[in-house]
């Protein structure tokens, strides 16, 4: 059936699900026929503060267009209050089948400047926010021996951004925990998955916007909308993925780009051995003409986006 429903039955968390990505896939899991549990404690950009209306309004949505859903107001960033998320979920409806960890925070500054604290909360949101979802649900998809986790990456961690070293250490530390569920829940029939998404939201509402340079980028980004992001998820969540774990997408407008993983790309040896000096003389000018550059995200993704 070419119009059969991709989420027919399922149960889906979405953490962040108030506004931005989040939000636009909470609507189209919805559609697409789970039951969708939208999670988002309603904080401000860099985390603070709380309000309910953001997760209230994304479920009115849901239930004015025919689908299911229920609030959820709790923070990622703690495991008893994450761990709350998933047992909402099964009280609710019974079950669970996806996690979609979406939920973060900015905190930008360049990197001598940052706080302990600017670090530690950005940290707690994105990777430890991941872990405690997915852990609270890692035991429910064994027993069933289903289920499917998408987690949110970015290219400041994969590739590399300024002022975003709390950022890019959470967004590359979730690419490791993705690959490690992939590896250990692969015999219980559990995927987990990255997305690395480029889409204009209210995090990075805060780029500058003086010259005509930064203007024009801006523009760029703002017609790379939140809602391009949504089908690859809801995708990933569904029984057609079956056979997809443990690997990176970055998303951008129309655009899927599956993205490299570390491999060695360049060795050198020496039956002697190494010391300081030869490492110096022969090892590093053998291996230099393959280092990476100090690129950034825009660096290599330096074409319009179509």
């Amino acid at each position: 059936m070419a119009n059969a429903k991709s989420l027919d039955g399922k149960v889906v968390i979405v953490t962040g699900a108030g506004r931005g990505i989040g939000r636009e896939i909470a609507l189209l899991c919805a559609a697409e026929g789970a039951r969708v549990v939208v999670n988002d404690p309603g904080g401000a950009a860099d985390g603070a503060g709380n309000d309910a209306a953001p997760a209230e309004q994304v479920v009115e949505e849901i239930k004015k267009r025919g689908g299911t859903a229920v609030a959820n107001f709790e923070t990622v960033a703690e495991a008893i209050p994450a761990s709350k998320i998933v047992k909402q979920a099964v009280d609710t409806y019974g079950k669970l089948d996806g996690v979609v960890n979406n939920a973060g925070i900015l905190r930008d500054a360049i990197f001598h400047r940052m706080s302990i604290d600017a670090f530690e909360s950005v940290i707690k949101v994105h990777l430890m926010g991941s872990f405690y979802v997915s852990h609270a649900a890692a035991r429910l998809f064994r027993e069933q021996e289903s289920g499917s986790f998408v987690h949110f990456t970015s290219t400041s961690g994969l590739i590399g951004n300024f002022g975003q070293a709390n950022y890019a250490a959470a967004k590359l530390g979730i690419v490791g925990l993705s690959k490690s569920i992939a590896l250990d829940m692969n015999r219980f029939n559990v995927r987990s998955n990255c997305i690395s998404p480029f889409a204009w939201s209210r995090l990075i509402g805060t780029i500058p916007t003086e010259t005509p340079e930064e203007k024009a980028r801006v523009e760029r980004m703002q017609r790379m909308t939140a809602d391009k992001i949504a089908p690859i998820c809801a995708y990933l969540l569904g029984d057609a993925a079956k056979d997809v774990t443990g690997q990176i997408f970055a998303v951008r407008m129309n655009e899927i780009f599956l993205m490299g993983q570390s491999r060695p790309i360049r060795s050198v040896q020496r039956s002697e051995g190494w010391t300081p000096q030869s490492i110096a003389e022969h090892g590093m000018p053998a291996l230099k003409g393959s280092f990476y550059k100090l690129d950034r995200s825009a660096d290599i993704f330096n074409w319009d986006p179509v």
